[in-house]
């Protein structure tokens, strides 16, 4: 059998006369240039560096859109935002050490969250590698070592004619189930060097499929027939995927229940009668899901937050899709599965019986989950909690249904996780500052005719406010919601408890909740801060101050006016309380 990746590429006559006249004036940048655009890339990010100008030249001189952010680590977060929205591959430039280095806990973010970033850096020149210390400028002993254990591969390029081959290679890796982050190094001399190498036309470089095994699938599928109170974890595998339609057919087919992790939020219908949402924090989920004789988990490693802390202990047997092949059994022993989402579920459907769990006895399922959900409403009405509510509603309301939303870690965002009704993004994989703006602004990138949320807490916000001058120089819907409590609001909450452990994970970056001082807890976590509607004016970003009551029309006013706005709600939430301690 012939496939298509064993077909030979004829190059057409004027495919053979431009190769044997190539243009004058062309260097290594030009040539990876033209293999990003044979890819088919349309969209770089970065910021550039001397050692990788001729790299930066390149992309000016040619047909690619250069996104350029203030900070390195804010161009990774806004590359990774644009592979999540467009499911392809981001290109990411960045220079030799400082540059490079900046960028690692965007990358981090992006390998947490399975996101398609190619990261293309400069290197000193080829004199200068061997772990000498010659005092180039930028050097570092060995800069691919600081990345190997961030991202998915690592591609070293050391000539010109490795280039189009290297990040042929380090493309497909990004794109290849589970995606990822991947890391290319070029050095700067054979970036600026003139080459006489043909011009680069298309490549091939599209993954294959991840599928299961098929007596993998003929087990789960026994299993799941036979199951009396089967139940479904869906993670962020099925969201990048796009296995929610197949997802929804299977928990239908098997009338089960479906909770949507906090990266696989949009992967099943809010109000779907099977679904339990989100509330993977609430006890009574963790009850719920712990009681199935059978449970199917698609995309998820059940880690820490999937799992309310690691106190799920659940009791039937349990099946795995992943595929990430190192999450496989890495919390619960199972039936692993390693393939990815879309594949898997589609075997599943075509294995199970149309009438799958025909003579289930008990409660229908649409009924449990109704008492489930009215046991989580009945927690939360009993807390203090009406004011955190309604502002959420309030930004719900003002969302275009359409219209993505990115969110920081800050307090909103941990109630957005678990109450938000429908898809979302944050940094919840890595749990770094900083990631809203500038992943908002990579997603308007990819869809400029959509308006974008971004959602911080002022602490958040002060990593991203240079951004503002890119948001306002290629004029990016975004509106920046940024609420204001004068601190670290999620580490004031653990300081007033100390010394009870933290009940949700801290966001990196900020202080430690036990680095007090004899300042007490406010030299902490208190704030001092910017006038935020001030200085977005200065940047010729329009802002406006709001409270709780006109949160929704202000907001709505400024996701509907094009260009990018500022919110700015002065406000002390409170988290609910914790149900794993």
């Amino acid at each position: 059998m012939t496939h298509d990746h064993d077909l030979v590429l004829r190059p057409t006559p004027r495919q053979v006369e431009a190769a044997l006249n190539p243009p004058p004036g062309r260097n290594g940048g030009d040539l990876v240039v033209e293999t990003l655009a044979g890819l088919g890339a349309t969209t770089v990010f970065g910021l550039p560096g001397q050692h990788a100008l001729a790299l930066f030249d390149a992309v000016r001189r040619s047909d690619l859109r250069y996104i350029g952010l203030r900070v390195e680590n804010n161009a990774g977060f806004a590359a990774d935002a644009y592979g999540r929205i467009t499911g392809e591959a981001a290109p990411l430039l960045l220079s030799t050490g400082p540059g490079a280095l900046t960028s690692l806990a965007a990358l981090q973010e992006a390998a947490a969250a399975s996101s398609p970033v190619v990261a293309i850096s400069s290197q000193v020149p080829i004199k200068g590698l061997g772990r000498g210390r010659h005092g180039h400028l930028h050097e570092l002993r060995d800069q691919q070592a600081s990345f190997r254990d961030v991202v998915k591969s690592v591609h070293i390029v050391r000539s010109q004619s490795q280039i189009p081959s290297a990040l042929a290679a380090a493309w497909e890796s990004a794109l290849t189930a589970p995606h990822g982050p991947v890391w290319v190094e070029i050095p700067e001399d054979v970036l600026r060097a003139a080459t006489a190498l043909p011009v680069v036309t298309a490549m091939d470089a599209f993954p294959d499929d991840l599928v299961p095994r098929p007596e993998l699938t003929a087990v789960a599928a026994e299993l799941l027939a036979g199951a009396a109170r089967p139940a479904i974890i869906a993670g962020g595998g099925v969201v990048r995927s796009d296995a929610a339609g197949k997802l929804r057919a299977l928990a239908e087919r098997l009338d089960a229940p479906v909770v949507t992790t906090f990266g696989g939020k949009g992967a099943f219908p809010w109000n779907h009668p099977l679904s339990l949402q989100s509330w993977l924090e609430d006890r009574h989920t963790t009850d719920f899901l712990e009681d199935a004789d059978v449970l199917l988990v698609v995309g998820s490693g059940l880690g820490e937050l999937s799992s309310n802390y690691h106190t799920f202990q659940p009791r039937g047997r349990i099946v795995q899709i992943e595929a990430d092949l190192g999450k496989l059994e890495s919390n619960h022993p199972a039936l692993g599965i390693h393939a990815d989402a879309r594949t898997a579920l589609q075997a599943l459907l075509e294995t199970l019986p149309e009438r799958a769990g025909a003579a289930r006895t008990g409660p229908p399922a649409a009924e449990r989950v109704r008492t489930v959900l009215d046991l989580v409403r009945a927690r939360l009405d009993a807390q203090d909690l009406g004011e955190e509510r309604r502002i959420l509603a309030a930004v719900r309301a003002a969302l275009p249904a359409d219209a993505p939303s990115f969110w920081d870690m800050t307090i909103l965002a941990y109630w957005a996780w678990s109450a938000w009704p429908g898809a979302m993004h944050s940094a919840q994989g890595a749990g770094g500052l900083g990631y809203a703006f500038p992943g908002a602004l990579g997603a308007a990138v990819a869809d400029p005719g959509t308006p974008v949320l971004a959602v911080s807490g002022d602490g958040g916000a002060m990593y991203s406010l240079a951004e503002l001058a890119t948001a306002r120089q290629h004029d990016l819907p975004v509106t920046w919601l940024i609420v204001d409590d004068g601190g670290y609001g999620i580490l004031r909450e653990y300081l007033a408890d100390a010394p009870a452990e933290p009940s949700r994970p801290a966001p990196a970056g900020s202080p430690r909740p036990d680095a007090g001082t004899a300042s007490g807890a406010g030299a902490v976590t208190e704030l001092a801060r910017p006038d935020f509607v001030a200085l977005a004016e200065s940047f010729g970003v329009p802002a406006v101050r709001t409270t709780a009551d006109t949160l929704t029309a202000d907001l709505a006013k400024a996701l509907a006016t094009p260009g990018p706005s500022v919110v700015v709600l002065p406000a002390v939430l409170k988290m609910f309380a914790p149900t794993h301690l």
